[in-house]
């Protein structure tokens, strides 16, 4: 059998290095861009840097928030939330930002580390009255004692002694590991005499994805407020 030799000489492959190189940047493009609209509209990325929820949320637990529950017809008590310190809750960053981790974080790649949020548990929505009883040091919500076994091994449900009624637009937010969290009751005499304007809600944490040994709910728990009466 012979063949034919048609004088052709056999094509080359079109694009190479530099066809190749374009498809990865497409790729990552594409992944910047679906990344940005998912950190935008949906989910975002944060990183835990404080022991203030232990042991339901670990420092540096990343954990992700779901950006669409953040208006009072979808909060409700027992859930874990982030939002934005505008009431001077956070002593300012003494660290100088780093270019990179901001970009990253901009786009949703990174999971943020700004000073500027906190997250904690909802215990007072607006119109509840909120106390703790001095003998049995459980909190009260509208005259019904809750049991939060979410609370940090050791901690009772405050040491410190308050009474409040949530106004209108307000949230009474606390720490799980209450010995150690900054939450509401110690921010009573500042400007927003410790509540948290819903406004300010980033939404709600849903999942623990890193580390993976942790990886589960992020602990948003409205099984012990289900006897409380609306106020």
């Amino acid at each position: 059998m012979t063949v034919e030799n048609t004088g052709r000489r056999p094509r080359k492959r079109r694009g190479g290095f530099l066809g190749g190189m374009k498809e990865i940047l497409l790729i990552l493009a594409i992944a910047i861009v679906v990344s940005f609209v998912i950190r935008t509209f949906f989910f975002r990325a944060f990183l835990i840097p404080s022991g203030s929820m232990e042991n339901t949320l670990q420092v540096n637990d990343r954990i992700f928030v779901n950006l669409i529950i953040d208006s009072e017809e979808q909060l409700e008590r027992g859930d874990v939330i982030v939002f934005e310190d505008h009431q001077g809750w956070l002593p300012p960053s003494e660290t100088d930002p780093n270019p990179l981790l901001q970009a990253l974080e901009f786009v949703g790649l990174y999971p943020s580390t700004s000073e500027q949020h906190l997250v904690k548990r909802i215990i007072g929505m607006p119109g509840d009255h909120v106390t703790v009883d001095p003998e049995s040091r459980q909190l009260v919500v509208n005259g019904e004692a809750i049991d939060e076994p979410y609370l940090a091994p050791g901690s009772t449900a405050s040491d410190i002694d308050f009474e409040v009624t949530v106004p209108e637009g307000q949230l009474w937010m606390m720490g799980d590991h209450r010995d150690a969290s900054g939450d509401s009751r110690a921010h009573m005499d500042g400007p927003n005499d410790g509540f948290v304007n819903i406004d300010h809600v980033v939404g709600r944490a849903e999942v623990v994805a890193w580390p993976l040994d942790r990886w589960g709910s992020a602990g948003s728990d409205g099984e012990p407020f289900e006897e409380v009466p609306e106020p």
